[in-house]
């Protein structure tokens, strides 16, 4: 798979065939969480690797990979598995091997190979976006603060907030790249106000501990919405992250504040985490939430609040940040690493 090299371009063409055979050069990639499993097909040409022949599968419909596999090759007319694939997954890889967490899919890169991959890799699926987001251009990044590009040849990094809350980075210095899989999104939440300080004690009293996942997750933003309620003395009917998010772009008084509360704490957070790994090439937001109220994070406080670091305001300060709004930039950090093999 050594051909696979450069660029990656996004080419959506549902349903498209590959001449009923893998072809050489060919490799499978998939980005699966707890509700989709997304595959496609990488391949090397003129202007880098394209990736075509995207499907989006539900995974309650399939007992596991091996048949979901089987009805995508179906789909796109393949007989046989394609060189190699790289599939990026929702949760920790452990020696070549994902558990993941919400739904009862268990298996490896060996698996994967039994089933005729010449080679297979797995990686963390914010991985797959730390490796692909610089690769997205045009729609497929909002622009959200900070210099239009980021330090040339530096770590870049993602934070995103959704079910949960991820956090990777590619980093980079002059004798190559690494990525970083982490668990970013189970680290402290650090109040920085005292509005903050009480958000903290009230979720505290709940939950014990409080995560920075606790509050930037779409679980979080529902907590959130609880907890100012209950500070500012008022009734907070039980709605949903969605609710929430679709009441504020209606001008909900109440709505509005959780999610301009939500995308400050996101800022703060972003900052501290650009700062702990050095993320000068800049940082993506990815997740759900953010390109779903990218207007609403926009006029937030949360590029003020990414940049009030005291004397590293200046660091912060030429750091972008972008919103990933391409649904397949986890495809093209999959197409990325598959390069690799």
């Amino acid at each position: 798979m050594g051909a696979l090299l450069g660029s990656v371009q996004s080419k959506r063409a549902n349903g498209s065939k590959a001449n009923g055979q893998a072809a050489s050069g060919l490799g499978l990639v998939g980005d699966i969480g707890g509700t989709n499993a997304r595959f496609a097909l990488a391949e090397a040409g003129p202007n880098g690797v394209s990736i075509t022949g995207y499907e989006n599968l539900l995974c309650r419909d399939y007992p596991g990979i091996q048949e979901a596999l089987a009805d995508y090759f179906g789909r796109v007319g393949l007989k046989s598995a394609p060189d190699g694939c790289v599939i990026a997954v929702a949760g920790p890889v452990t020696r070549g091997a994902i558990s993941l967490t919400n739904v009862d899919w268990s298996f490896s890169e060996s698996d994967l190979r039994s089933m005729g991959f010449g080679a297979a890799r797995l990686i963390n699926d914010y991985v797959a976006l730390a490796l692909g987001a610089p690769a997205c251009s045009g729609d497929g990044l909002r622009h959200v603060g900070g210099p239009a590009q980021g330090e040339p040849g530096e770590t870049v990094a993602v934070a995103g907030a959704g079910t949960g809350f991820g956090v990777s980075a590619v980093g980079k210095d002059d004798r190559g790249q690494a990525t970083l899989a982490t668990e970013g999104g189970h680290i402290a939440f650090a109040p920085v106000d005292d509005l903050e300080i009480e958000i903290l004690k009230v979720l505290r009293a709940e939950y014990g501990r409080v995560s920075v996942e606790r509050i930037l997750s779409g679980p979080g933003l529902a907590a959130l919405h609880g907890a100012l309620a209950k500070i500012h003395g008022e009734a907070a009917p039980d709605l949903k992250p969605h609710q929430i998010g679709e009441a504020a772009k209606a001008g909900d008084p109440a709505c509005g504040r959780t999610v301009e509360q939500f995308f400050a704490i996101f800022g703060s957070v972003a900052g501290d985490l650009a700062l702990a790994l050095g993320a000068r090439g800049g940082m993506y937001l990815g997740g759900g939430i953010a390109p779903t109220l990218a207007a609403q994070l926009e006029a937030s406080r949360f590029r003020a609040r990414f940049e009030d670091k005291g004397r590293f305001h200046g660091y912060l300060a030429a750091i972008p940040t972008w919103i990933i709004t391409s649904r397949d930039c986890a495809m093209i950090g999959a197409g990325q690493a598959l390069a690799e093999l």
